[in-house]
């Protein structure tokens, strides 16, 4: 199969790296031709192997580095490489590097989707900090694929492959010591999941055919945060970092200074973690509505909030619920913790057209973000603040949080940011 200019998949060709970009890739060119190159830093003369030929571009491994950036360092896992686990984006990038790799994304995706100027993004300060407990054993859970041969394993990067490991470094040093690798067979699961809680608890669930099988561990785990303790399945959605769920809390919190009497939206509230912490800011006189749509998550919700009686859940999808607009009263303040995809048009104007004293976007993907940014600021509304965390080492993934202030606001104290 060749591309435009005869580029052909399994060819190699030297190239130099250019700026970084979203999926773990930077840009190069060859022949004029746009190449996605993983594996590699900007700056870096490399030989690229074509993995993938398409109209306009093709993606590329570096498989040998000519010249290095100052930035490399050596993988510290030996899957970590062109051809072998995906789980990993970015294991041959210093930690500190890391961070302004997802800096300069970031940037990157709020200039083309968002529509913001150099001078709106430098007035940000964009920067991505760093979560305590370092770069590797941090993620709470893991989900590993079984191949045909009854072996549990990872992903290779955009291939429904599975790569047989010993270990995942970045799994939680519980998750590592459980016997589900190497010599283990699961013949009757497509997949096997684990999560090591931040309550203590540590289970193991299979999965086949859609059907989720308990192996061992508690039926339900709990986690901790928010000076609460969280009760859950293993299989609802939880952050994967220890640290994350306190972290997000705490930048929503600064952002939006909620008061006592006033109301809030937790939009796309899953567990509640959210609506716990503005409830205990707002007190007894004022009101929380949680809004989600998935029922393992209203569920968690109604068990987990129960002591809060100024908390109220609406189960359902959140624009629905919003255009409705009976099962919400007006707000002042909003917390947007949308899925990867984001929020939409709908939702954005819905939640524009509430009211709102300011809203909080809680962004797991910086394009859906940047789009929904462009949704608001047509809207007349303005990104005030944004802060960005690295909940996910080694990965190209990066969260964000962001201040949105409508038209007529006034411009944000120091604290908002």
């Amino acid at each position: 199969m060749t591309g435009d200019e005869g580029l052909a998949e399994a060819e190699r060709v030297e190239l130099t790296v250019g700026a970084v970009a979203p999926g773990g890739h930077c840009v190069a060119r060859v022949a004029g031709q746009v190449v996605f190159v993983r594996h590699a830093l900007p700056g870096e003369r490399v030989v690229a192997e074509i993995t993938e030929v398409h109209r306009g571009f093709v993606r590329a491994d570096a498989v040998t580095v000519l010249t290095a950036a100052p930035e490399r360092v050596e993988p510290p896992c030996p899957y970590a490489k062109p051809g072998r686990c995906g789980g990993c984006d970015l294991q041959h990038v210093s930690p500190e590097a890391q961070l302004t790799w997802k800096a300069g994304v970031i940037r990157e995706q709020l200039t083309r989707l968002g529509g913001l100027t150099d001078g709106e993004l430098d007035a940000l300060g964009i920067q991505v900090e760093a979560l305590p407990g370092g770069s590797l054993g941090w993620r709470s859970r893991v989900r590993y694929t079984v191949d045909g041969a009854g072996r549990a394993g990872l992903l290779k990067h955009r291939s429904y492959e599975v790569v047989p490991i010993d270990r995942c470094r970045i799994a939680h040093p519980a998750i590592q010591q459980l016997p589900l690798l190497g010599p283990v067979r699961w013949p009757d699961a497509d997949a096997v999941e684990s999560v090591a809680s931040t309550g203590g608890d540590v289970t193991v669930t299979a999965v086949a055919d859609g059907t989720v099988r308990p192996v061992s561990g508690p039926e339900r785990v709990h986690e901790e945060a928010v000076g609460r303790r969280w009760a859950l399945p293993p299989s609802a959605f939880w952050q994967v970092h220890p640290a994350a769920a306190d972290t997000l809390v705490n930048a929503v919190l600064a952002q939006l200074d909620p008061q006592p009497g006033e109301t809030a939206w937790d939009l796309y509230g899953g567990a509640g973690l959210f609506a716990a912490a503005l409830a205990e800011r707002v007190g007894v006189t004022g009101r929380v509505t949680l809004v989600e749509a998935a029922g393992a998550g209203v569920a968690a919700a109604r068990q987990n909030l129960r002591d809060l009686p100024q908390v109220g859940i609406v189960s359902g999808r959140v624009a629905p619920v919003l255009e409705r607009g009976r099962r919400v009263a007006p707000v002042d303040l909003v917390v947007l913790d949308p899925p990867r995809s984001g929020a939409g048009a709908r939702a954005v104007r819905a939640v524009a057209a509430a009211g709102a004293r300011a809203v909080a976007y809680v962004a797991c993907d910086p394009a859906a973000f940047a789009r929904d940014v462009r949704g608001f600021t047509e809207l007349g509304w303005r990104l005030a603040a944004l802060r960005g965390f690295d909940l996910f080492p080694m990965t190209q993934h990066v969260e964000l949080v962001g201040l949105l202030l409508p038209p007529a606001s006034p411009r944000q104290r120091p604290s908002d940011a």
